[in-house]
């Protein structure tokens, strides 16, 4: 498949949503009603026309093992799981027109590294499916709750995962660094909740301890300790529910009506060594690959440049990593975005450090968040070294000659409009607010620019 294609998945709609807390209630009261214990192609069948259940066999494959989904699909284990609480989330789904289409292109880049990681640790395949359920495997996704990317993890569970979070990146929207840390926290809720994957996904959602409280209270009262007999919030009883379903549109897109857009069974993107920092939009050039292509597969990097002291590692498409590789290799100090750090003396300015550095009072107060001119001794600033400025959406953006600016955003607006309107490029507007350039723009959502002459 073209890169075109995977990356048409930052064009389609945000209006399906894949944060428990988004979506309406599939269970109702009903929190306790037993396992049907039907074969899956049978129950499916007597779930769709309960009075008249037609003869329905197995759907034989009709693509070729370079297909993803039938690699996944010949793996699959929760499929058979029938329960009333799964038969809302199926329907739930099923009223959502096209959603497996769009989910198909949504996680065409990034689903075969999701599927490989987990088959390496010997995991449930349908965890590969749990971005589905999170974020309709977006990865710039952000939840009310501050949940993000692929896995929506949380800040406070990203920071005891390990998940590095700053102004320049953020870990949990890294796609190998976020999965990484995503299928560690199921392997251990997994131990820790009598080796049952029901209770670990539930954990996942609710937190181990509401989970573990759950199972003691039916201990008391002589109850199961099962995923379906707890007594959890409702967002978690519908939680596991929906990756059953997922799981059951997988194994039986055809009884159930589902179209899964075929996505090469084969790697998509390239690890380079970048040799140290680089702006974006210059490793997209020297890539030859777009600046939204690029950020699609490096979603954790949330400025234009890539974060200082990091792993100088970027995502490209198969067959550009050689054409980066030999690039960066070439690249001269000026070339490239450089920093260092300077503690605050008594008597300093942010005039006198700008100009004892050569650099702009303007970008230093952007790097650093800094408002106003009021500094403090002691405090350690960032400041960027060289000439690689001169020409960069940084420079640009935080131009003396140039004033930042609030901006709400109204119905209608779109990134061109706002653009075309402030004389400012899409990819500055991108850069200064960390936007995936792909999605839309929601009324009263708030902007930073930085207008006036260039």
């Amino acid at each position: 498949m073209k890169l075109r294609t995977l990356i048409i998945v930052f064009s389609t709609s945000f209006i399906l949503f894949g944060c428990g807390t988004l979506e309406t209630d599939l269970l109702g009261k009903s929190a306790v009603t037993p396992v049907i214990p039907l074969p899956a192609p049978l129950a499916a069948a007597a779930l769709i026309n309960a009075e008249q259940a037609p003869e329905i066999q197995p759907p034989v494959a009709d693509v070729g093992p370079e297909d993803l989904w039938l690699r996944i699909r010949e793996q699959l284990s929760f499929h058979t799981i029938e329960h009333t609480s799964v038969v809302a989330a199926r329907k739930h789904y099923m009223r959502q027109t096209n959603y497996m289409p769009h989910v198909s292109q949504r996680a065409a880049p990034y689903l075969f590294y999701v599927v490989s990681e987990v088959e390496k640790r010997g995991m449930p395949v349908e965890i590969a499916l749990l971005p589905i359920v999170e974020s309709t495997y977006n990865p710039f996704a952000l939840s009310s709750a501050h949940a993000s990317g692929l896995w929506q993890i949380m800040p406070g569970t990203g920071a005891d995962l390990g998940l590095k979070q700053n102004w320049w990146f953020d870990g949990r929207r890294d796609v190998r660094e976020s999965t990484a840390a995503a299928l560690d926290y199921l392997e251990e809720l997994h131990g820790d909740l009598d080796n049952d994957w029901l209770l670990a996904l539930a954990a996942y959602n609710s937190g181990k301890g509401r989970v573990l409280r759950a199972m003691k209270d039916n201990r008391r009262k002589g109850l199961s300790t099962d995923y379906w007999s707890l007594k959890l919030p409702r967002e978690t009883r519908r939680y596991v529910p929906r990756l059953i379903a997922l799981s059951g549109f997988v194994a039986f897109p055809d009884i159930w009506k589902t179209e899964l857009e075929p996505i090469p069974n084969e790697p998509t993107f390239e690890v380079v060594d970048i040799l140290g920092q680089i702006e974006l939009a210059k490793a997209a050039d020297l890539a030859q690959v777009d600046l939204i292509t690029l950020r699609a597969f490096n979603p954790g990097h949330l400025r234009w440049a890539t974060a200082p002291a990091r792993s100088r590692e970027l995502l490209v498409p198969v067959g550009a990593g050689d054409r980066l590789t030999q690039a960066v290799a070439k690249l001269t100090p000026d070339d490239r975005v450089e920093w260092q750090h300077y503690r605050i003396k008594r008597g300093d300015s942010l005039i006198r450090i700008a100009k004892s550095f050569g650099t702009r009072v303007n970008l230093i107060r952007e790097v650093n968040h800094i408002k106003g001119s009021r500094i403090r001794a002691g405090d350690t600033l960032m400041i960027p070294n060289g000439d690689a400025w001169s020409h960069s959406l940084a420079l640009a953006s935080t131009s003396s000659t140039r004033t930042r600016r609030g901006y709400k955003v109204r119905s209608g607006d779109s990134l061109y409009r706002i653009a075309g309107k402030f004389k400012v490029s899409i990819d500055e507007l991108v850069a200064w607010n960390s936007l995936n350039p792909r999605a839309y723009l929601k009324p009263g959502q708030k902007l930073t620019l930085y207008v006036g002459e260039t």
